[in-house]
């Protein structure tokens, strides 16, 4: 017996050295981890009676949906914490000295405020990968988060200011949900975050489009804000950038600099519910445009294709225009060969 675990212990070595490196494999679950690392050692301290820590998994504690006020006690062996759908209120500089090795947190669904977060609380985690704080009673960034983490979720919270300082030195994060606060400007907080490809800034208060975007960006997502204006080589600079949404804004057509969206690279673009009277000239790259619910009043080929032969013409699919003042019958009959790839034009 002893001979085939042996045997069957050394076939699993071999496995993890020949997978490819993916730099988003921590993305995909706790898996994503060495397989030894799921069997950590049972020491640490015990589970407490109101979670459930499975012996198949001991590295994880789930605590989640089971009506606690305050944090239980956290073995030293746990990597994934569940404390969602609670009613905890406060998380003291104490809760989580013992939670050194942990990698995700859940803290999403609480009743949390900036004030019941201590300033010390997260100061010791050193690998800490996720943290989700969505639907609390934030009004500001906690202090001293972990400059590891890659996924930041603070969503549907009450923070009215990003400081540089809340974010600097965050070199590995890859998603910053934001939306659904009360962001009125984000400064310069946003410079560092290097690796950053999703940003979710969507519902806030936004008068203008945040300065020094970072340049890694795979998706950019500000509807439902007061911009009223973009900057000049808005997307100049981002070489990753495919998904951009910015509905539901002030945006008129002197808001938006000459060829702003005519950019490579670009997969879709949402300007709906703005104020717009033409439709912006945008890259023949392009795939998805809605644009439904502005104030356009024609129907211009030229944003599309500037020539239009067999190599020349719009990748676009879907189009939007439902909304605006225009109807089919302004529609160009030459539209076709333009448009030759668009099976959902809505008018």
């Amino acid at each position: 017996m002893r001979a085939v675990l042996v045997f069957l212990l050394s076939a699993l070595i071999p496995l993890s050295h020949c997978q490819s490196h993916d730099p988003f494999a921590w993305l995909y679950g706790p898996h994503s981890h060495r397989f030894g690392s799921l069997l950590g050692n049972t020491n640490g301290g015990q589970c407490p009676d109101e979670c459930d820590c499975p012996p198949t998994f001991p590295v994880a504690m789930y605590c989640d949906g089971r009506g606690l006020t305050a944090m239980p006690t956290i073995p030293s062996r746990v990597k994934y914490l569940y404390l969602q759908n609670n009613a905890i209120t406060a998380v003291p500089d104490s809760a989580l000295v013992n939670a050194t090795n942990l990698v995700w947190l859940m803290m999403h669904g609480n009743q949390l405020t900036s004030g019941s977060i201590g300033e010390k609380a997260f100061m010791q985690m050193e690998g800490l990968e996720r943290l989700y704080l969505q639907y609390n009673n934030l009004t500001a960034f906690p202090s001293n988060l972990p400059r590891t983490l890659r996924d930041l979720r603070i969503d549907h919270n009450k923070i009215e200011k990003v400081t540089t300082a809340d974010l600097e030195g965050m070199d590995n994060l890859t998603i910053l949900y934001l939306h659904d606060n009360s962001v009125t400007d984000l400064g310069l907080s946003l410079k560092s975050l290097k690796s950053l490809t999703l940003l979710d800034i969507s519902d806030n208060k936004l008068t203008k489009v945040p300065e020094a975007l970072p340049e890694h960006l795979h998706q950019l997502y500000m509807q439902s804000n007061s911009i009223d204006s973009l900057p000049d080589g808005f997307l100049g600079s981002f070489s990753q950038l495919q998904y951009i949404r910015i509905a539901h804004n002030q945006l008129t057509d002197k808001g938006i600099p000459a060829n702003a969206f005519n950019v490579t690279g670009l997969v879709e673009l949402d300007l709906s519910y703005n104020k717009l009277e033409r439709i912006p000239p945008v890259s023949t790259t392009l795939q998805h445009l809605y644009l439904q619910a502005n104030q356009i009043k024609e129907f211009t080929l030229g944003s599309f294709c500037s020539t239009v032969d067999v190599t020349n013409f719009s990748k676009l699919r879907t189009l939007r225009l439902d909304g605006n003042e225009i109807s089919r019958e302004d529609i160009p009959t030459d539209s076709a060969l333009c448009l030759r790839l668009a099976n959902n034009i809505e008018v």
